[in-house]
């Protein structure tokens, strides 16, 4: 594989599983020396470890991203520690399934609050980091030739469009997108590109507790459910992790240097807009 990243000390939030799992092992096959960061301590050190043995370098660390000043304490130790961070990738997220007159205040805030606050202070704090790394004189000039950083989110393509069982999830993850552009905006004078992924069915723990949860609320077949749902993608199958790190790679290499702003729908077709 072609190692686009080489040299690079990338940060991935939510890497302990699913997708953030497979964005930290994408990263480091790219050549990233790689932070794998995830509320799970368990989860983030052995993801790391997985990494180790493949040759590269990773270190673990546990966080919650809902916490900013957490978020703003673990920016700071992993520059002290590696020098610099040229990349962050927030993979860390909620769902929830729920009929819309059975949501309650603490259901929005707990999804709010990682899904939406996590993702908004986590760009301010990385971001920051980033535009302290850009030489005095790109600052200076309010422009850059090449890019200084890259930052990745993740909505979901429940952020596309309301849906009348995930209040709370389709409320933030419309989010993403907003601060992702507004983040865009701010850092764009620094050379910092900033971005999206909007992925539809990846086959992860989430999108198990997603049926779960569905089951529940509405007394359905899940399985069928599901099936149903796939069966209207275009391409006629889920998502991978391995799609969703691809992605990633991409927009984290200089191949995607004069792209910010966007939010890429990583979904088969499923939306088009």
């Amino acid at each position: 594989m072609e190692e686009r990243l080489r040299g690079k000390i990338a940060v991935v939030a939510g890497a302990g599983s699913g997708i953030g799992r497979g964005v930290a092992r994408r990263l480091a096959e790219e050549g990233a020396t790689v932070v794998v960061v995830d509320l799970n301590a368990e989860g983030a050190e052995r993801v790391a470890a997985e990494i180790a043995k493949t040759g590269r370098t990773s270190s673990a660390h546990s966080l919650d991203i809902s916490k900013p000043e957490k978020i703003k304490e673990l920016a700071a130790r992993v520059a002290a520690q590696l020098g610099r961070i040229d990349i962050f990738v927030n993979t860390a997220g909620l769902v929830q399934s729920k009929l819309l007159l059975d949501v309650t205040e603490n259901d929005w805030d707990r999804i709010v609050d990682v899904n939406q606050k996590g993702t908004a202070f986590a760009a301010q704090a990385f971001g920051e980091q980033m535009i302290r790394q850009v030489p005095e004189e790109v600052k200076r000039a309010g422009r850059a030739d090449t890019s200084y950083g890259k930052i990745v989110n993740f909505s979901s393509i429940s952020g596309r469009r309301g849906r009348e069982y995930q209040l709370a999830y389709a409320a933030s993850k419309a989010a993403v997108i907003s601060i992702t552009q507004s983040a865009a905006l701010a850092f764009a004078p620094y050379g910092i590109n900033v971005n999206a992924i909007a992925p539809s069915v990846v086959m992860t723990p989430m999108w198990d507790q997603n049926n779960r949860e569905k089951e529940r609320a509405f007394g359905v077949d899940s399985k069928k459910a599901s099936d149903e749902f796939i069966a209207r993608i275009p391409l006629k199958r889920p998502g991978t992790v391995e799609d969703m790190a691809g992605a990633v790679a991409f927009l984290c290499s200089s191949d995607s240097d004069y792209i910010t702003g966007q939010t890429l729908n990583v979904d088969g077709g499923f939306e088009m807009d």
